[in-house]
């Protein structure tokens, strides 16, 4: 922490001459932490260092043309629970210097970049998932015109406080044809990429490439209030990892196909998204860390040395019992055990949404809004053998449901002062093939109502109950939001899970807490308990396990 004080005192001196020197410096601070406790009705014990910290310290400074910058993070005594073991100390994180001008950009140092969809390549940072596998090296953005843009990347990911062992290359353009064709109430582009991996894991007689080889091709089409957009990716074959481990003689090749097409106009629209992807787990390094401190668990379980980005493409639900049973994408090859055997995943999600117009039958003298949602997922049928791994699937074929979710939600306002929402959301989740278990089927209804005192004091009641067949069965939990004002507001929430089977689990998950946000300034401070399971933002997850604790959060940028 010293020294990150030290640098911010620095920096801000360095601001204040800056000035006079027509330059503009900026940055942000955020700071995590959680003093970890005993809790004898969980049956969980903090930790060895029961008090943790993740700080993040961004400072950027730009002039005329040219920008710099750099991140220092501190963990201190450790990272947070369940965050990657090489996120550990305190030291520079990332840098990077930047020329820009209006046809080129280029980028020394780590920089973040995403090629199309970014199934096959994306450099991102996500603090609340412990990720953050930026590149370091080069990146060149060329513009000729303001319907062609190239970017050429080279570099090596990051991981830790350090980069992984393998290079990874990349080529990405996209061309904008709607001036060429002279189109007036539509829009057209494509582009293609090319991203390639090279590691070398030393391993005899390599019956794989060490240089990894992925392409894609992509369409963007609208016209008036339509969408379409298309990609297709292919990867060279590669030698699949089972039990955490290279094995060379199970040598595939991976693809994926995403179609995205819809359409919006003034109080009604659709989206659908299907996609099928087969074998496309991408990361720098091919064999996993393995911790054994932390229970077995690799690098894979953090999200380490990631190369793309595969989202769920399932509804993000803002209820709580609707986030116990959430789908991770199933993007990789994966041969458990002979009961087992996942190549991939084949599903698609569907939303729309109907405002009824003030003063309709069902809109009423404040109108009335419907969502509905529907997403479901299942593995690659086709031929699978166990040993020796080998699989053939079929193009189209729908295999072992993984996952769906089907959900109705109504939002009406009541009055000048009352607005409510209401929720159904029935859900089947294969844990066994997911994670391990059996299968659940779930009902969750749920509803909330606002009621504002002015146009900045108000308050948040939320009730929900969910209906589970197995696992831990039935769930209730209620929430309640207060803000003051535009600085001030505290909540208190509690998850019961009254259905367990086993009496001695039938735990309430509750929660005390409240924030004081000034300006760009936000602080945080709660008290309660963490259910085990896992955290998704986006459809990308990572595992927490059941704590209690008082957690403190600052965030602010100046």
């Amino acid at each position: 922490m010293k020294k990150i004080i030290c640098i911010l005192i620095i920096c801000i001196s360095y601001n204040a001459n800056s000035q006079e020197k027509k330059g503009s410096f900026y940055g942000g601070f955020e700071s995590n932490s959680q003093w970890y406790l005993n809790d004898t009705g969980l049956q969980v014990t903090h930790p060895e260092n029961p008090i943790r910290s993740n700080n993040y310290l961004f400072l950027n400074y730009s002039y005329n043309k040219w920008s710099t910058g750099v991140q220092v993070e501190a963990y201190e005594s450790d990272a947070l629970l369940n965050y990657n073991p090489k996120f550990n100390g305190t030291n520079v994180a990332t840098y990077f210097v930047q020329y820009k001008t209006k046809k080129i950009e280029v980028t020394a140092g780590y920089f973040y970049e995403q090629f199309g969809s970014g199934l096959l390549f994306r450099g991102w940072e996500d603090r609340s998932l412990g990720i953050n596998n930026a590149l370091r090296g080069g990146r060149i953005v060329y513009k000729p015109t303001n319907s062609i843009t190239l970017k050429g990347i080279y570099g090596q990911q990051r991981t830790g406080f350090d980069v992984s062992k393998g290079s990874i290359y990349g080529l990405d353009s996209e061309f904008g044809l709607t001036d060429l064709l002279k189109l007036k109430d539509s829009e057209i582009a494509f582009g293609l990429t090319y991203v390639g991996r090279y590691e070398n894991p030393e391993i005899a007689d390599q019956n794989f490439s060490s240089l990894t080889n992925a392409f894609a091709a992509r369409i963007n089409f609208s016209h008036k209030s339509f969408y379409l957009n298309t990609e297709l990716d292919f990867k060279s074959k590669d030698a699949i990892i089972v039990v955490n481990q290279i094995d060379n003689s199970f040598v595939k090749p991976g693809n994926a196909l995403l179609v995205n097409f819809g359409f919006s106009k003034k109080g009604m629209g659709f989206d659908a998204s299907l996609r099928r992807m087969e074998n496309m787990s991408f990361y720098s390094e091919r064999k996993p860390e393995l911790y054994t401190q932390n229970g077995g668990s690799s690098s894979f379980n953090y999200n380490d040395k990631i190369m793309n980005y595969v989202p769920a493409l399932t509804k993000q639900h803002h209820y709580n019992l609707a986030n116990i049973y959430v789908f991770q994408a199933q993007s990789k090859v994966d041969f458990p055990d002979p009961t087992i055997l996942k190549a991939g995943e084949i599903g698609g999600q569907f939303d729309f949404f109907y405002n009824f117009e003030k003063g309709t039958n069902f809109g009423g003298k404040y109108g009335t809004k419907i969502a509905l949602n529907m997403a479901s997922w299942n593995n690659l049928s086709g031929y699978y053998n166990y040993y020796p791994g080998d699989y053939k699937t079929d193009l189209f074929g729908f295999g072992e449901k993984y996952f769906s979710d089907y959900n109705l939600e109504i939002t009406k306002k009541l009055s000048n002062k009352w607005s409510g929402n209401f929720v159904y959301i029935n859900q089947y989740y294969n844990k066994r093939y997911l994670e391990g278990g059996t299968v659940v089927k779930t009902n969750i209804l749920g509803a909330d109502a606002t009621y504002k005192f002015n146009t900045s004091k108000s308050i948040r009641l939320q009730a929900e109950h969910m209906w589970a067949d197995a696992d831990k069965k039935n769930w209730a939990s209620g929430t309640m939001e207060f803000n003051l004002n535009s600085k001030f507001s505290m909540f208190l929430t509690d998850m019961y899970n009254y259905g367990n089977s086993d009496p001695e689990k039938r735990h309430h998950y509750y929660n005390i807490g409240g924030s004081f946000r000034k300006n760009a300034t936000r602080i945080a401070l709660n008290y309660g308990r963490q259910r085990g399971g896992l955290v998704c933002v986006g459809g990308v997850c990572r595992f927490v396990p059941e704590s209690t604790g008082l957690s403190l959060s600052l965030n602010t940028t100046f």
